[in-house]
């Protein structure tokens, strides 16, 4: 599958590189989601990335942390669909807590928006002149997160979500001065980083997940954010001893290589050992 991403990357001459060519997840990624268990999520879906995409524009030898946060998503979504297909079908729960009701929700990924950007940095100019009087106009410049800054802070949010969040601005944050000299994200006042992380949001490349849905057990309305990752990893997670005794039954019967049925995509897998199930019954009830 060819796609064009929201956001991209920019190589070092400056110039964006914007398509992606992905591959479908096979055995490996199973293996490997079979595998790491716990495991940082952010790292998990670098190293899918990096088994998946094996190329954006002309870039072969590029880091998936180094992708946008948008970027991202919007991959694991195409690799999502390559994998299932484009509806998707969840059962999520009410979220009131007097009700708690699963609810079924159905939607199509190619009705997902996503929002493109053409730019690096972002600035947007601050004062807290209105607040206090004192405080002289702060010219920030930022860039927005990559793979690699959730990877960072990832774990800091058990701990602390304040704490994170100052680490991910840090990490974002190019320049903040105003005419007292140069600020770090620490120094940033309460409104200052309000309008930072507002900018951050309406700039950023965005794949927009979020939906609404409704319970007909108490007949409320309600949104919720679909986590994407979350959800596709479990899709595509196969306990491991079921994801080798597949791989055994088609060498025995083809005498495929395990590395060339590993190298299947699962639907691609699935289908022949569903063919070679249909022939295996056909041949009992034709010799009873």
């Amino acid at each position: 599958m060819i796609c064009e991403l929201p956001g991209g990357i920019l190589d070092a001459s400056g110039r964006r590189h914007r398509e992606a060519e992905l591959i479908a997840p096979g055995g490996r990624e199973e293996e490997l989601l079979a595998t790491v268990g716990a495991r940082e999520t952010a790292s998990l879906v670098s190293e899918l990335l990096s088994r998946c995409v094996p190329r954006i524009g002309e870039l072969r030898d590029f880091d998936p942390g180094a992708l946008l946060v948008g970027d991202r998503t919007f991959l694991l979504l195409k690799l999502r669909e390559m994998t299932f297909g484009e509806q998707v079908a969840a059962v999520v729960h009410c979220p009131y807590p007097t009700c708690g009701a699963k609810v079924d929700v159905d939607f199509n990924l190619r009705d997902v928006p996503v929002r493109a950007i053409d730019s690096e940095n972002f600035r947007v100019e601050y004062s807290d002149r209105l607040e206090h009087g004192d405080e002289p106009p702060l010219d920030v410049v930022f860039r927005l997160p990559t793979g690699a800054d959730q990877a960072a802070v990832g774990p800091l949010l058990a701990n602390n979500e304040a704490v994170a969040l100052t680490a991910l601005l840090a990490r974002c944050l190019v320049s903040a001065e105003d005419t007292n000299g140069a600020k770090a994200a620490e120094d940033l006042s309460p409104g200052m980083r309000v309008q930072l992380e507002r900018r951050m949001e309406a700039v950023a490349p965005t794949v927009l997940l979020d939906f609404e849905a409704h319970c007909h057990e108490c007949q409320r309305d309600f949104g919720l954010p679909f986590h994407l990752q979350d959800f596709f990893f479990g899709e595509l997670r196969i306990h491991r001893d079921l994801l080798y005794r597949e791989v055994h039954y088609l060498a025995f019967h083809y005498h495929w290589s395990e590395s060339e049925i590993m190298d299947m995509p699962r639907e691609k897998r699935r289908k022949y050992i569903e063919v070679l199930g249909e022939e295996i019954e056909r041949y009992n009830e034709t010799s009873a």
